[in-house]
């Protein structure tokens, strides 16, 4: 009679351990097997990350073996089982391969075809159609759309990380509860003695060295020593944590009444205001969205105010970046002058330190919340949704996908709800950040998602011209490599354009994001459906570097750059000023961040910017959802081409004060999840 050797491989995740009854079907072309009982109560297998074999012996030769079925049935107590894979040696000696990677949980069945990846237009048989089929059924069921807030990218209907299909929790959701890792942070902070005088002000600048001595670090340091100064500035639009807003200015705006006479000290080529900007050495970054957010109103005992600036910088003839210009409010007039470096010290420090507060509400809400996580959690429902196991890019963004929807619905629980802790120290609590994502919808653009065009078109592509842009040099890098691995990828199952275009699978995942992310709004460019293999090959590396190296870019480094409040201030307590000639040191004490809200800020952007225990880092795939030869060989050419970006990366950053390294493969994690 034929044998066939079953092994079956048991996942490391965080289980109570099976003492089910576990039963095996195999299902062939020519017939089905008899039920056969793998494992019952009290004999152990399936432990934490072992490996078991049987032999499964048949009647009758089955044929070739297209499904196997699982069923897990219970004993005494419920238990969840996660199964990473089987593989089945056939009597001929054929090893056929199931990728699984999924739990089993209550009494549930789940069956599963080998690892070999096809298409829609690939399965012959009605058996595999029908299963095919019946996986996105039940997927659609589970994973639906949900209206968060009129006007946002509609995120998982599920009110709770518990109520998430199992499959896409995290293992241990104490990892990932805000409240406790805002708490634990504070305590490794050293800063839980300032907690009672929340609306207590600080003394002077050195007294938030109170908060910060523990838990310096190479940029932190540096930041805290040097922020003052007009070079770390303007350095950080290009190589902070928010290193997306700035761009060329091709034209003084009439809202900024810039004059030659107000600026000439501060350019160093004997031109002309209007000639330095047709020469391309004028950048500005305009703060636009914030004008008419609500600042924060939820706590009574303190006043917190915003600002949307606009600033003007200068490419000096060291082509470093600097500020030359700033005006607090958007609409010109007596009473919201334009600050220069040329005004008293303690006015244009002022001015600067709004526009730092600016540039983190939007770093933030938009930057990182609305422009990675969202859009990288429409990404994932959408997959799940139309895309089944079996297809080929279903198994390339999966490990892009990992925990995403996890971590936006513990977000949506905890962090950004009502009363949630975003209200605690931010002056965009209490509403104020939903009203940015609102408006910022308008410019979450597909060309704006694509990473040399969005470069491009802000005017920041040459590297002769802007030579201190890591962002832009790693970024390119980085995009270059995933487009290169996704085109290895396709060429593999798609042959011709028309291969593309028939793919109903693919068709349905591209719909189900625009209609639902981008809310079917024909200005945000993304596509309705994808007919060639180049126009894939792009869609596809939007996915996944908005979901590993984007996000790895403008998170990471957020206890870097904002660890020391003057340079990042969650909060203003005090308004704009509207003359010049008024401020003095006490006054920028008072508008300052006081000690709790600093306190609270400081846990966040600590606890923000912590690798994930057990991170998978671009390029690491562990569970092999792909089993083709030509597939493993496209992953390791693309892991060689990740480590030479890393190389290059750190003999760049070799002896460097500020070395920029958030967007190194190694550091860049497969998927957001933090």
């Amino acid at each position: 009679m034929p044998s066939y050797t079953v092994t079956v491989a048991t996942g490391t995740q965080w289980f109570a351990g099976t003492d089910d009854y576990v039963y095996l079907t195999l299902l062939g072309t020519a017939r089905c097997s008899e039920r056969h009982l793998l494992d019952k109560p009290f004999y152990n297998d399936f432990e934490r990350g072992a490996v078991d074999s049987y032999d499964v012996t048949v009647e009758e030769d089955l044929g070739e073996i297209q499904l196997i079925k699982i069923e897990k049935r219970k004993y005494w107590y419920q238990d969840d089982w996660y199964l990473k894979y089987i593989t089945v040696k056939t009597p001929v000696g054929d090893y056929l391969e199931f990728p699984c990677y999924r739990w089993i949980t209550d009494e549930k069945e789940i069956v599963l075809r080998d690892g070999r990846a096809k298409l829609p237009r690939d399965d012959k048989t009605q058996i595999l159609k029908q299963h095919r089929r019946k996986e996105l059924e039940s997927r659609q069921k589970m994973y639906r759309w949900k209206e968060w807030h009129p006007g946002f990218p509609l995120s998982i209907d599920a009110h709770s990380h518990s109520a998430l299909p199992r499959d896409i929790q995290f293992d241990n959701e104490k990892g990932i509860d805000f409240i406790l890792n805002y708490t634990k942070a504070m305590e490794n902070l050293y800063v839980n003695r300032f907690m009672h005088m929340f609306q207590s002000s600080w003394s002077d600048f050195a007294d938030f060295e109170k908060i910060f001595v523990r838990i310096s670090n190479t940029i932190s340091e540096y930041v805290m020593q040097h922020w003052k100064e007009d070079f770390m500035f303007g350095y950080q639009f290009l190589n902070g944590c928010n290193p997306v807003l700035i761009r060329r200015c091709t034209e003084i705006p009439k809202k900024l009444p810039v004059t030659m006479d107000m600026v000439e000290c501060s350019l160093e080529r004997n031109l002309t205001l209007d000639e330095e900007v047709k020469q391309g050495n004028i950048f500005i970054v305009d703060y636009e969205l914030l004008d008419g957010v609500d600042a924060n109103k939820t706590d009574p005992c303190t006043v917190q105010y915003l600002a949307a600036p606009i600033c003007l910088l200068y490419k000096n003839l060291q082509k470093k970046i600097v500020p030359i210009a700033i005006q607090l409010g958007q609409k010109p007039g007596p009473d919201n002058p334009i600050f220069l470096p040329s005004d008293a010290t303690y006015d244009w420090l002022l001015a600067k330190i709004w526009v730092r507060s600016s540039d983190f509400h939007i770093h933030q809400t938009v930057t990182h919340l609305l422009r990675t996580h969202l859009v990288s959690e429409v990404f994932s429902i959408a997959m799940f949704r139309q895309l089944p196991a079996v297809h080929p890019l279903f198994k390339l963004l999966v490990p892009h996908m990992r925990f995403t929807i996890a971590i936006n619905t513990k977000a949506r629980e905890q962090l950004i709800c009502e009363c949630g802790l975003f209200d605690k120290a931010n002056a965009t609590g209490g509403g104020g950040h939903v009203q940015m994502v609102q408006k910022a919808m308008k410019d979450l653009t597909y060309g704006s998602l694509c990473f040399p065009e969005e470069i491009k078109a802000k005017g920041m592509d040459s590297k002769e011209d802007i030579p201190y842009y890591y962002y832009r040099d790693d970024g390119i890098k980085v995009w270059e490599a995933i487009k290169s691995f996704a085109e290895d990828v396709i060429h593999i199952y798609y042959k011709s354009d028309e291969v593309v275009c028939e793919d109903v699978e693919l068709q349905a995942f591209v719909k189900d994001i625009y209609v639902y992310g981008m809310r079917g709004v024909k200005a945000s460019g993304f596509p309705k459906m994808i007919r060639t293999r180049e126009t894939l090959a792009e869609y596809l590396t939007v996915i996944i570097f908005t979901t590993s190296a984007q996000h790895a870019a403008v998170n990471f480094g957020q206890y870097d750059w904002c660890s020391w409040i003057p340079n990042a201030p969650p909060t203003m307590r005090c308004p704009p000023p509207t003359a010049k000639g008024t401020v003095t040191i006490e006054q920028i004490v008072e508008t300052l961040p006081d000690r709790g809200r600093s306190c609270w800020h400081l846990g966040a952007v600590w606890a923000l910017s912590q690798f994930q225990d057990k991170e998978l880092f671009l390029g690491m795939y562990p569970d092999e959802h792909f089993v083709e030869k030509p597939v493993k060989e496209a992953m390791a050419k693309f892991r060689k081409n990740l480590d030479e970006i890393v190389s290059s990366i750190s003999e760049r950053n070799k002896n460097k004060k500020l070395p920029y390294y958030y967007l190194s493969p190694d550091r860049i994690p497969n998927s957001v999840a933090v």
